[in-house]
């Protein structure tokens, strides 16, 4: 069962859409389930998030991910989105059913590689960032959820 959280996110997902010339732009996707998340950003010279948007092919639970992974993002600084994980995506949403965790997981990871791509645009390292996967399937079998 999809808490009210999750449904409102699913059938009004905020920040939908794609950012042109986007600071960043991160994509990622889950072989397994089909889900393909894409999170644009567009950071100020300040290193913050002005405006966010995302792009989500899946399930119900990866558009709830998607939007509320913007709205956890938008008007942090860089350093404070790299911070955002997806055990505090599912936590803002109150939580997912088992077999949904891995669209929290997508969520994080897609930020992640926007933050990447941001930070190889711009010729600079973002302390504690790593090069993200394009697929998380393996990462989810490696996690103990």
């Amino acid at each position: 069962m999809y808490s009210e959280k999750v449904m409102d996110h699913f059938t009004n997902p905020r920040n939908v859409g794609e950012i042109e010339n986007a600071s960043g732009v991160g994509t990622v996707g889950n072989a397994k389930c089909g889900d393909i998340m894409r999170i644009y950003l567009d950071i100020d010279d300040d290193g913050i998030i002005k405006d966010v948007k995302f792009k989500t092919f899946g399930c119900g639970a990866a558009v709830a991910t998607s939007s509320m992974a913007t709205e956890l993002v938008k008007g942090k600084n860089v350093q404070q989105a790299l911070e955002v994980t997806n055990k505090a995506v599912m936590e803002a949403l109150d939580g997912l059913p088992p077999v949904k965790v891995h669209c929290s997981l997508l969520a994080e990871e897609a930020i992640h590689a926007a933050l990447w791509d941001y930070a190889q645009k711009k010729g600079i390292k973002i302390e504690g960032l790593e090069k993200p996967p394009q697929d998380i399937g393996e990462i989810v079998e490696e996690e103990d959820y």
